[in-house]
């Protein structure tokens, strides 16, 4: 039997539990008489997690549900397997429900053309809608989900206690999720979603990628600021809700004003 390494109580972290790096963060909530994952990350690493879990002695029988925190493929091209393997429920707000459901190359970012990305994105039914609010119940502990877009539409994260599981929202280095308009990133929601995160009383942050942090301030308003000017530049294009030199420009141009004097 493998030793159960806790990041905190309740809490396991399977790329921390392998001593090795898996991919994306898979956290495993021990309530005690069940278990659920939030997260599972890409298919060719499902087996080596579901191993991990039988070798710390947890029944698999009694896993709750798998979660998806938002529907990029990184986060779920090893939801259906692990849905069969472990033979429990698959959980995902509303709004990542389609380009789970039908395997959505694009949606989910499986298929990058121009990087040449192309992987399989195996479909899988959602078994359960979670909303804002709602209250997981998970063995003698409980889970209360957040929906915070921005990064994504669909994007979850789940507080417990002092812990914030915060998904793609914010990182150690103060970078967040990808901002990209083919998964359906939106600036504005982003950054009310990282206002929520600051507001919080959570001590720890743990992100979907990368270590786990105390909760600073400083870290959050960094990645604030600069979103908030990135809702302002053509680098982001339609995820950019305006770009203030082109208004500028067609002042001019409807004044008649020239952009300088022509010399001879």
């Amino acid at each position: 039997m493998l030793r159960r390494k806790y990041l905190f109580p309740h809490v396991i972290e399977m790329n921390y539990q392998a001593a090795r790096r898996l991919g994306v963060n898979v956290y495993l909530i021990d309530g005690g008489s069940e278990f659920l994952l939030i997260d599972i990350g890409y298919l060719d690493t499902v087996s080596d997690i579901v191993d991990l879990i039988r070798q710390m002695d947890f029944n698999l029988s009694t896993c709750k549900m798998v979660i998806s925190t938002h529907a990029d493929a990184d986060h779920i091209q090893g939801l259906a397997r692990s849905k069969e393997l472990l033979k429990t429920k698959v959980a995902a707000h509303p709004l990542s429900v389609e380009p789970i459901e039908t395997g959505d190359g694009i949606t989910t970012y499986a298929t990058i053309k121009a990087q040449g990305i192309d992987i399989p994105m195996p479909p899988c039914k959602i078994d359960q809608l979670l909303n804002e609010g709602d209250i997981i119940k998970v063995g003698d502990q409980e889970v209360t989900v957040w929906h915070t877009p921005g990064h994504t539409a669909g994007q979850l994260s789940f507080k417990m206690g002092n812990l914030l599981f915060s998904g793609d929202n914010i990182y150690k280095d103060s970078c967040v999720g990808v901002i990209d308009a083919h998964h359906g990133s939106n600036i504005p929601d982003f950054l009310g979603s990282l206002n929520r995160i600051v507001k919080d009383d959570s001590e720890y942050l743990l992100p979907s990628h990368g270590p786990v942090f105390r909760r600073d301030k400083k870290i959050l308003q960094k990645a604030i600021d600069r979103l908030t000017q990135y809702q302002y530049m053509a680098d982001f294009g339609t995820c950019a809700i305006g770009w203030p030199l082109l208004d500028e420009w067609e002042a001019d141009v409807l004044a008649g004003r020239m952009p300088f004097s022509a010399k001879r």
